[in-house]
């Protein structure tokens, strides 16, 4: 066992498990200060609900089980992770730790990774929906979307370098974090979600402002951090490559910030606080799938474009009518077309521009396309069942009156309490 890779790989872990929190305060500043605890609690339940699953069942459909039809792996082989983990002398540790790091390590790692992915749909649906029902989206959306995409894209399934999309077109797919399985999947079932629950009241005539900048700025701050274990451990070692994914994730985030905050600077006079955090994270998703085959230029470059092209496309829902509350769709989605995509042009000896080679950007466009696609089906019919069943809406009083007191019960900030107070020693 590498203890050096080993000890990279548990940290790493550590750092994408960060992301939800942060991704929970990102989202949390957002909404408006009637919402902030059903935000919270929708990342909480991310969190929760997927670690519960991915013991019971994720990992074996994800990588553990055995190959179906290269579309998920079988969900018995690895259940209760029987596959993985072992006790000698009455101490678990695990079963395999003759690689070079132990397999306990990445069960923890990937577990990490479905967690994020089922939170940022959450933004989409801010303000409206009930915690129950997101809970149950949750776990049924992590064993029938998450997890079979991930068999697909990163366990030699149908959108893998060995898988038939890559063998027929003679070009390996390439998905180094996760283009395609977190921020593509995330963003496609977001979509459909809020096509099918529909607007929060008020959308397009009222001012839904985020309640609170400086907690968006630290979300973005600590997905940041977050991310240098997202990307970087996605080396599986720690080596050079795990150490330019480090850099190659910086510089892009780094210009995709600055190119958001110019394209606002031109189009509304100010570079925004919101802009800035919101670049950061386009240029964060953008990288993703591309950080490990894109020189120092191209990283940059991947960056600034996703920056400029994320912040008209938050713009879209207004004019197409749909209510994405939290742009999940116009960051992460496009985003993730974004990294995904120009990989085709930018990676190294295999893009068109970087290899002289159209192949590559043929198969990266197929392998979105399938896992768009089967993101959508999936998570259509997990919504449209929890509409027609239990329902995914509060009252539209609760809403009005806010989500946080209705559905938690309680309110994060105690306003009444303290003009009470004020008024007291005034008096």
């Amino acid at each position: 066992m590498d203890t050096g890779a080993a000890a990279w790989l548990l940290t790493s872990a550590a750092l994408v498990f960060l992301m939800t929190p942060g991704v929970a305060l990102f989202y949390g500043g957002m909404v408006r200060a009637k919402a902030v605890l059903n935000m919270l609690m929708l990342s909480a339940a991310a969190l929760a609900v997927t670690m519960v699953v991915w013991v019971l069942w994720g990992w074996s459909i994800s990588y553990a089980g055995n190959d179906v039809a290269g579309i998920f792996g079988d969900p018995v082989t690895g259940f209760l992770l029987r596959d993985s983990m072992t006790a000698q002398d009455g101490v678990f540790t695990a079963v395999d730790t003759s690689g070079a790091y132990p397999g306990s390590i990445d069960v923890a790692f990937q577990a990490a990774f479905a967690m994020i992915t089922v939170a940022l749909i959450s933004g989409a649906l801010a303000e409206r929906i009930k915690y129950g029902t997101w809970m149950i989206f949750v776990a049924l959306w992590i064993t029938l979307c998450y997890c079979p995409l991930a068999h697909m894209v990163w366990n030699g399934g149908l959108l893998s370098p060995d898988g038939a999309i890559s063998q027929a077109i003679g070009a390996s797919a390439h998905d180094f974090a996760g283009g395609t399985v977190v921020h593509i999947n995330a963003a496609a079932a977001a979509l459909i979600v809020v096509l099918i629950i529909g607007r929060r009241k008020g959308f397009g005539t009222q001012p839904m402002r985020p309640h609170n900048v400086p907690m968006v700025m630290l979300g973005a701050f600590l997905l940041w951090f977050g991310w240098f274990g997202f990307n970087a451990g996605s080396a599986f070692a720690a080596n050079g490559t795990a150490g330019y994914a480090w850099v190659s994730t910086a510089v892009a985030a780094a210009a995709a910030m600055l190119a958001w905050g110019f394209t606002e600077k031109i189009r509304s006079g100010h570079y925004t606080a919101m802009g800035a955090a919101s670049g950061i994270v386009a240029g964060l998703v953008a990288i993703t799938p591309a950080a490990d085959v894109v020189s120092p230029l191209w990283a940059m470059v991947i960056g600034a474009v996703a920056g400029i092209v994320c912040c008209f496309a938050c713009g879209l829902k207004f004019k197409l009518g749909y209510d994405d509350s939290l742009d999940v769709v116009g960051v992460h989605g496009v985003g993730g077309l974004i990294g995904t995509l120009l990989i085709g042009l930018f990676g190294e000896g295999t893009g068109l521009l970087a290899g002289g080679d159209w192949r590559q950007l043929v198969v990266q466009l197929l392998v979105t396309l399938v896992a768009i696609g089967f993101s959508a089906v999936v998570t259509a019919i997990i919504a449209f069942a929890l509409e027609k069943t239990i329902g995914w809406r509060v009252t539209e009083s609760q809403e009005i009156g806010g989500i946080d007191l209705a559905d938690q019960g309680e309110r994060a900030y105690d306003f009444a309490g303290t003009a009470s107070s004020v008024l007291k020693e005034v008096k």
